[in-house]
């Protein structure tokens, strides 16, 4: 399965999503009863129905179930068709997911080798700078901050070398840029709420605003203010510090930016972090009806509830997950571990 399909097959908001998610609560439809579940012309059906098969999410059936090439041709519109269960596209977005990251590590990997690269040269390399200077590296993410106009994306890894002062300084910086319409989003180590220094200045500022969200081994340390600078931060070779490279506009800080947006999709929101990861046994079953598409009412009926139990464990669960959809929630559920 492709990623990007897979993903899409996810959000109820997309084509694709409408389409599978519609299939899901009706075994062997055909693409005329679809088309008017999902308000979308027959033929557009159609045609995402075939997509949808050869990324093997859903088969077309003959009368008796499907068919072994999951596909239909167009003489065969009146062809009934079935959805593949929903854990298993959820488990092949977590494949890809993982993917992802691994491509997102090496790319770490790859910034590393350019820094040793940059330092045996003159102390510049094109759009990059090596500042090793502690004073000059937090300057440095001062005037990036100072000047973002849009936002701030960070990855901020462990150790955590500053002083109480010096993160009560940055939070007077944040929450004054915030004031002036700047969004920050953080993505922080899975640890990083328990470190008794950073914190508690990162729980006040996830709680001013910041949207932030956890990822249990972030590849690297970076900052981007806008599209105009990147710092990547990294341990100095022999000796305490740290040293940092500053990347302008060029390639290299797009890809950054890429890498940010990879990681920033498989973190989890960060209030999950502060929870009990143990749920009970009826939150469990309610959570694998909702990855599978069962409605409320199904649920209900499935488990022995009143409808307004499920509604009420429904919305508890999938702010706990911070997921938007059912599917969301399933995929956040199975990282988790609770599915």
């Amino acid at each position: 399965m492709t990623g990007d399909v897979v993903h899409d097959v996810l959000d109820p908001d997309s084509e694709r999503g409408r389409v599978y998610r519609c299939l899901v609560g009706r075994p062997q439809a055909r693409a005329a009863e679809l088309a008017a579940g999902v308000g979308l012309g027959e033929g557009a059906v159609l045609a995402v129905l075939r997509e949808l098969a050869d990324e093997g999410v859903v088969v077309a059936c003959n009368g008796d179930g499907p068919r072994d090439d999951g596909h239909c041709g167009d003489g065969h519109r009146d062809r009934a068709w079935e959805a593949l269960p929903p854990g298993r596209v959820v488990e092949a977005v977590l494949q890809s997911d993982a993917v992802r990251q691994a491509t997102a590590r090496r790319a770490g990997a790859e910034l590393e080798r350019l820094y040793r690269f940059a330092r045996r040269d003159a102390g510049t390399y094109g759009a990059l700078e090596v500042v090793e200077d502690a004073a000059q590296v937090l300057a440095a993410s001062r005037r990036l901050q100072l000047a973002a106009r849009h936002q701030v994306r960070v990855i901020d890894v462990p150790p955590y070398s500053g002083s109480s002062a010096y993160y009560l300084d940055q939070e007077v910086l944040q929450r004054q840029r915030m004031a002036a319409g700047v969004v920050y989003r953080s993505i922080y180590h899975g640890c990083a709420f328990d470190d008794p220094v950073a914190g508690p200045n990162m729980a006040r500022m996830v709680e001013a605003g910041e949207q932030a969200r956890t990822l249990d081994e972030p590849p690297l340390k970076l900052a981007l203010g806008d599209d105009d600078l990147a710092i990547v931060t990294l341990a100095a070779d022999g000796r305490p510090g740290v040293v940092s490279l500053l990347i302008r506009p060029s390639g290299l800080l797009r890809a950054l930016a890429a890498v940010f947006e990879t990681l920033w999709r498989l973190a989890v929101p960060a209030s999950v972090s502060a929870v009990d990861l143990q749920i009970g046994e009826r939150d469990r079953r309610i959570l694998t009806l909702m990855a599978s598409g069962a409605t409320d009412d199904a649920i209900a009926r499935r488990l022995g509830l009143g409808r307004r139990t499920v509604v009420r464990r429904v919305s508890a669960l999938l702010a706990q997950l911070g997921a938007t959809t059912r599917f969301q929630a399933g995929v956040q559920a199975a990282r988790r571990g609770w599915l």
